[in-house]
């Protein structure tokens, strides 16, 4: 029992009383901050300031009590019971969700009839067997007899078509068609057997079924009202089936027996549908614009990435660094013209020519490459045919014309004679001559006037005499017999000079020495302007 606090007195009903003294009623706060945070605080004392003496339990005694059922006391609580289950289909029967939710509909449309489901509402047919057919009768009648076909479609009129052969198959049995195509070899075509599969084929169909879904149903004979049969077969008539025309050409030899036996049709003709081949269009070339080559220009007709003209390897390989050279002078009525020399070189392995204009001092002209490599046609030839200068056309006194400039051939060197030595087929006679006998007149003593004039010339007397000292020096120089082939392989347009870095390079590469007081004497006599060597004279020393 619990005794009051005060007076000692058991706290019941008569025997408390309250304390008149007390003036504060107030409830303890139990709220507080502590470091900013609110924190809670277990009331120590009562309304009044009474001491609690029942209220010092922890905070786990106090969430024991808080969390305990009244067991005891009112027994084991019942749990309620579950509540129905209703499905969703049930749930939401007969409610529609799409208004409410802002979905606007259209408006109700008639539901499409099933073809299945009216035909059953049909009355139900009789089936019976007409007494004048009997598709059992037909069956074994006409088992394994079929009419052949060879038909063609011509679908050349629209783009990309073509002429195809197929073969049309007709079963007397139950009047089905089918038809074949027809592969050749490498026609590009997947080899797929059957254009149309065996199915019977309708002539006429009735007005309400042009827009039947044929792709999705078959057509009865509701939709129809005439069908294909072996009488609509005819050799040598068109037919449409699948939106094609075909026409039948020929057939075999047993449908011709029953179209003469069925129908009293005789002779069905075989109609000849190869078409004929038309001729070969001739490729024209279009005229020559003047550019390049003539058969350069021909590769951009031939295909859509133009590739180069074929060469002869072999020729290419044989003539190989050939060349021969030719001294000309340029015929002109202009004065200034006369006494300009040109080096023509033609390379035998191109059949290409090069002009190079040696440079002569105070001549107002300058020198150089007057025509790089290419092949030069003859004036009397056509654009079409164009005829190319050859080995056989230079010869001593042949006239070259050069785009318009007429060259005369003067000299020439001794390759080009042992050329056409060995090579006296490609020549006629009297350009052999000419070269043999030119070749014999510079190769006699010069006659007294040109010695007197060469003896008043002070530059060249020295040149000579400085070239029979140097030869009589380096008489054993072991690169006498390969320096005028080295010369040649870097002057590749035969004018007699290189430049000057060239011409010491290859004096380096040959042991010439070039240090050598006489030989540099003869460099200085040889040097021409714009940097570059004159290696005609400068070989001369080397080559006795």
């Amino acid at each position: 029992m619990v005794s009051n606090p005060v007076h000692g007195l058991p706290f019941l009903p008569g025997t408390s009383f309250k304390d008149s003294t007390k003036t504060a009623f107030h409830r303890s706060q139990t709220l507080g901050y502590r470091n900013g945070y609110a924190i809670v605080r277990r009331p120590t004392v009562g309304i009044g300031g009474d001491r609690l003496q029942f209220n010092q339990l922890s905070q786990a005694e106090l969430d024991e009590l808080a969390s305990k059922a009244p067991v005891l006391t009112y027994g084991q609580p019942k749990q309620a019971p579950p509540a129905d289950f209703i499905p969703a289909h049930v749930a939401f029967d007969k409610k529609v969700f799409l208004e409410s939710q802002g979905i606007e509909l259209n408006p109700p449309e008639k539901m499409a009839l099933d073809p299945y489901t009216e035909l059953r509402k049909q009355p139900l047919r009789k089936y019976v067997t007409p007494s004048d057919f009997d598709q059992l009768k037909q069956f074994l009648t006409f088992d394994k007899q079929v009419l052949r076909f060879y038909a063609i479609w011509d679908d050349t009129d629209s783009m990309y078509g073509e002429c195809r052969t197929y073969i049309i198959h007709y079963y007397l049995m139950d009047d089905t068609v089918e038809i074949r195509e027809v592969h050749e070899r490498n026609d590009g075509r997947d080899p797929f057997p059957l254009l149309m599969n065996r199915q019977r084929m309708p002539k006429v169909l009735v007005e309400n079924a042009k827009n039947f879904p044929q792709c999705v149903l078959e057509i009865s004979d509701q939709e129809v009202l005439e069908w294909y049969t072996a009488k609509d077969f005819i050799v040598g008539k068109s037919l449409t089936m699948l939106g094609r025309t075909f026409f039948i050409y020929d057939c075999d030899p047993f449908t011709r027996r029953y179209y003469k036996e069925k129908f009293g049709i005789t002779n069905l003709p075989r109609i000849d549908v190869s078409k004929q081949e038309l001729p070969p269009v001739k490729q024209e070339l279009p005229p020559y614009n003047g550019f390049g080559l003539v058969e350069d220009s021909a590769q951009n007709c031939f295909a859509l990435i133009p590739k180069a003209p074929k060469k002869d390897v072999i020729k290419m390989l044989v003539n190989d660094n050939k060349v021969l050279r030719y001294l000309a002078v340029l015929e002109s009525p202009i004065p200034e013209d006369k006494d300009r020399k040109f080096v023509f070189s033609y390379f035998l392995a191109t059949d290409m020519i090069s002009i190079f204009e040696p440079p002569v001092r105070n001549s107002g002209i300058i020198g150089g490459k007057y025509l790089g490599r290419t092949k030069v046609v003859k004036p009397y030839s056509t654009v079409d045919n164009p005829i190319y200068y050859g080995p056989s056309d230079f010869f001593i006194g042949a006239v070259i014309e050069v785009f318009g400039h007429r060259f005369i051939i003067l000299d020439t060197d001794e390759y080009v004679l042992k050329y056409m030595e060995s090579n006296a087929a490609q020549y006629s006679p009297e350009a052999l001559a000419s070269i043999q006998n030119h070749v014999r007149k510079r190769e006699a003593p010069a006659p007294e006037s040109e010695s007197k004039q060469t003896e008043k010339d002070p530059g060249v007397q020295e040149l000579e005499a400085l070239i029979d000292t140097i030869q009589k020096q380096l008489k054993d120089h072991s690169c006498k017999d390969n320096i005028h082939e080295a010369f040649q392989i870097y002057d590749k347009e035969a004018s007699g000079y290189v430049d000057r870095d060239m011409f010491f390079k290859i004096c380096e590469s040959l042991n010439v020495p070039v240090d050598d007081s006489l030989v540099k004497e003869l460099i200085r006599m040889c040097s021409h302007g714009e940097g570059k060597i004159n290696y005609y004279n400068f070989v001369r020393a080397f080559s006795n």
